[in-house]
């Protein structure tokens, strides 16, 4: 295992930064990320949908499901689609959407304890800490490198190239830069390169457009999903179904057609 990994790449830092200054820095990227939910919020007006959508199925409920049950559709449908993104029917997209979130957790909450707990120019940082922010970074990129290059809809179903960039697209490419950013900080922090000095202005910006940048992006949208799923399955059991009908008792009849290419339209 490189050297580097083992690390707090913010005790050096503060040599030359205060640590009340990178301290701050981290609250203003809550503040900003609290911010642009809430605009968010606002301005879509998810929640009143998300309660006027649970009224409606109140009322066209056909069976009242008991609240052991609705408790057991929550714990399954937070276990399923948020805690495993079961929701994803292939498992190369699963698979780089759990790298990319789990990595980003733990990159985020390995941030706040090496920069309140473990940055200053005396601290003793816990190696296992270190070997996380490193690992939770490596994580992210490589779920998002992943979906960016191979995974994405419109380039592996519509066949557009894989550099095309569309506004929704900044979440992902200002996350997967601002971890590659922070490993290359990092590393060439450790070798005493004068490089470091822009990728840590480089990792600053990439963190400031990230998180200034929640009420464009996709970020608030991680916030709707459980809720959305959770109320979809609360009206499969209520019979209520979101005023669809149910799904037909009949032989698929499409025939060979569909079986010609392999399903990549997710």
């Amino acid at each position: 295992m490189p050297m580097f990994v083992n690390i707090n790449p913010f005790v050096e830092l503060s040599n030359s930064i205060p640590t009340v200054a990178l301290q701050g820095f981290l609250l203003c990227m809550a503040a900003l990320t609290a911010g642009g939910v809430i605009l968010d919020i606002i301005h879509k007006k998810n929640v009143k949908y998300f309660f006027d959508n649970a009224k409606k199925a109140k009322e066209k409920a056909k069976t009242n499901v008991p609240t052991g049950k609705k408790v057991g559709i929550i714990v399954n449908t937070v276990a399923h689609d948020v805690l495993i993104s079961g929701e994803f029917c292939g498992w190369k997209r699963q698979v780089a959407h759990l790298l990319g979130m789990y990595g980003t957790i733990i990159f985020w909450v390995t941030s706040a304890i090496l920069v309140f707990k473990y940055a200053t120019p005396t601290s003793d940082t816990p190696v296992i800490i270190s070997q996380l922010w490193h690992l939770g970074a490596a994580m992210t990129c490589l779920g998002a490198y992943w979906f960016w290059f191979f995974l994405r809809v419109d380039v592996a179903a519509e066949g557009h190239k894989w550099y095309r960039v569309v506004f929704t697209d900044m979440f992902v490419l200002s996350l997967v830069v601002t971890s590659t950013f922070g490993l290359a900080w990092s590393y060439l922090q450790f070798a005493g390169s004068a490089w470091s000095q822009l990728f840590l202005v480089l990792f600053i910006l990439s963190n400031i457009i990230l998180f200034g940048g929640v009420y464009w992006s996709k970020f608030a949208h991680m916030f709707y999903k459980p809720g959305a799923a959770i109320q979809k399955h609360l009206a499969e059991a209520d019979g209520s179904r979101d005023s669809l009908p149910e799904p037909a008792d009949a032989p698929e009849q499409f025939g060979l057609g569909i079986k010609r290419e392999a399903p990549r339209h997710y």
